[in-house]
Order: C-alpha cells, then sequence, then structure tokens
C-alpha cells in the first residue's frame, strides 16, 4: 500500500522540522520505508513553515487563502497519493511513532485513531468538561463509545473518506466529522492509546468558539446519517411532559390544561413523523450511492 502522511499547517515554523523529522525516523523502520510520502498542506501561513518543509523534503502544497484546518485537510486528502492516509498536527503534539502502529490494523479496519491519554491545552476548566460532555454525547447518539472525539491523529483508506468530503467543515470540528461519518455508516473503526504533548507554539484553538461548534457538528452529523437518533429522544420527551403536566393539572389544579397538553401531543407526532420521513430519505440515499 502506497501511505501518504499528512500535516495540515499554519504559522508551524517552530514545530514543522521536528515533526518531519520524527516522521522520517518512524517510518524508516517500516515496511512503507520507501513507499511514502510526506504531504504539507501551508495554509497561507506568514512564517517560513512552508520553506522549512520543503527543504526537509516534503512535498507543500501552499494555499492562497488562509481556509482553517479543515480546508487544509480536504487539499490535503483530495492531493494524497496514498492508499491509506495518515494525519496528525503539526504542533508536535502527537508522536510520529504511532503511526506504523495504526499502519498495522490496515486493510482489516477502515480507520484508526490515536486516543489521547491528557488534555494539553489551555483553559482545562472549560476544554475538559465540555469535550466529555460531547464526546458522550455523540457516543450515545452513534450508539459506538468513543473514546477520544476529536483527536487529529487519523489514518484512513482515502476511497472511503472521499465519499464523505461533502460534509467536512472547513474549522477544527473536521476530525470529529471525519470520526463519526465512518462510525454512522458501519465503517469499522479503531482507537489505539497515545501520548499527547503540550505543542510548540501559539494555539489557534478557541475553546467556547470552536466547543460550540464541535456540538453543533455532533448533532448535524448524526441527523445526516442517523436522523432518528436526534427525532425519537425529543418526541419521547415532549409525551413524557404533556402526561407529567396532564396529571399535575388533574390532581393540583382547578382545571385541566387540555391546550397545552394537546399542543405538546401533536409536537410530539409531527416531530416523530419528521424523524421517520428523515429516516427514509437517508436509506434510500444510502441504498442509492
Amino acid at each position: 500500500m502506497k501511505i501518504s502522511i499528512l500535516l495540515p499547517a499554519y504559522n508551524e515554523e517552530h514545530a514543522i522540522g521536528k515533526v518531519l523529522d520524527d516522521i522520517k525516523n518512524a517510518m524508516e523502520k517500516t515496511e512503507y520505508s520507501d513507499n511514502y510520502e510526506i504531504l504539507v498542506i501551508d495554509d497561507n501561513s506568514r512564517d517560513k513553515t512552508a520553506e522549512i518543509s520543503e527543504s526537509k523534503g516534503a512535498r507543500v502544497i501552499r494555499r492562497k487563502i488562509n481556509g482553517g484546518s479543515g480546508a487544509s485537510r480536504k487539499t490535503g486528502i483530495i492531493e494524497a497519493k496514498g492508499e491509506i492516509i495518515a494525519m496528525l498536527d503539526a504542533d508536535d503534539t502527537y508522536s510520529a511513532e504511532d503511526i506504523p502502529k495504526m499502519l498495522n490494523f490496515f486493510p482489516e479496519y477502515d480507520q484508526v485513531n490515536g486516543a489521547r491519554d491528557s488534555e494539553q491545552g489551555a483553559m482545562k476548566f472549560l476544554r475538559v468538561p465540555a469535550k466529555w460532555t460531547i464526546c458522550k454525547i455523540a457516543s450515545f447518539l452513534s450508539g459506538v463509545k468513543i473514546p477520544d472525539l476529536n483527536t487529529g491523529l487519523k489514518a484512513f483508506k482515502k476511497d472511503l473518506m472521499i465519499k464523505y468530503m461533502w460534509v467536512i467543515p472547513d474549522g477544527f470540528s473536521c476530525v470529529t466529522t471525519m470520526t463519526l461519518a465512518f462510525l454512522c455508516n458501519g465503517h469499522n473503526v479503531k482507537y489505539i492509546p497515545t501520548k499527547y504533548k503540550k505543542r510548540m507554539g501559539k494555539s489557534k484553538f478557541h475553546p467556547v468558539k470552536d466547543t460550540y461548534k464541535y456540538l453543533q457538528t455532533v448533532l448535524r452529523i448524526i441527523i445526516y446519517f442517523n436522523p432518528f437518533k436526534i427525532f425519537f429522544p425529543i418526541s419521547l420527551s415532549l409525551i413524557f411532559l404533556a402526561f407529567l403536566i396532564l396529571f399535575y393539572s388533574i390532581f393540583y389544579m382547578p382545571n385541566i390544561m387540555d391546550i397545552t397538553v394537546l399542543v405538546l401531543f401533536i409536537t410530539s407526532l409531527q416531530i416523530f413523523s419528521l424523524g421517520i420521513i428523515a429516516e427514509l430519505i437517508v436509506k434510500n440515499k444510502n441504498q442509492n450511492n
């Protein structure tokens, strides 16, 4: 198998050289030593990221407009020559030695992810509980236990990921989308433990804004691929609320709140019907593909 190792990079001149050296050292010890490429997608950096990457022998694609982490990854996926694409961040937070470990699980698995052992980003008091909550929501909605939803250390089959390019956003939530797209469509996904280091250079992650985008991404992807997981719990909650109000008004109020109960019942049925319609549309689309 031809392997492409993808590095999306934006202003990473302090770390990119070390990361590229680490990748080469890790791959030289494997059966892929003569059958891989390193592809750096420079997202219109204002420093020497591209120059350093070229001096280290990487194939560099320079984006003329800064589009975000997801935009760089999508460009890299399209440009990659390998059947398997491995990707990691260019800030030295992940260990390149994990790439050969991940490649050992192909072709049995369709995607392999590194589950990080810690959180090293800024504002941990916000990031840790927010990511834990979103990960639990995603696990519940997808029906699969997810140890790390937004890891940037991934390897996957290019031909499968190309099918889901339409749903991958340009921002940080792109890696979350890549994970959920595979899980929600029944592809074989595996996690391996990986050490997570403190990044070199300044983080581009915005805790509040990007966390909100992560949650949006989870809900959007589930609606795209498994909509009944969203609509059914909402419908069930409204029915439960209707019964609760009905019993409360019968035993504790002079008048029954029949209008409120009726509205809740009708709304619940409407949402349930929308869920069924959405589920049929998704199944029909999958059969046509």
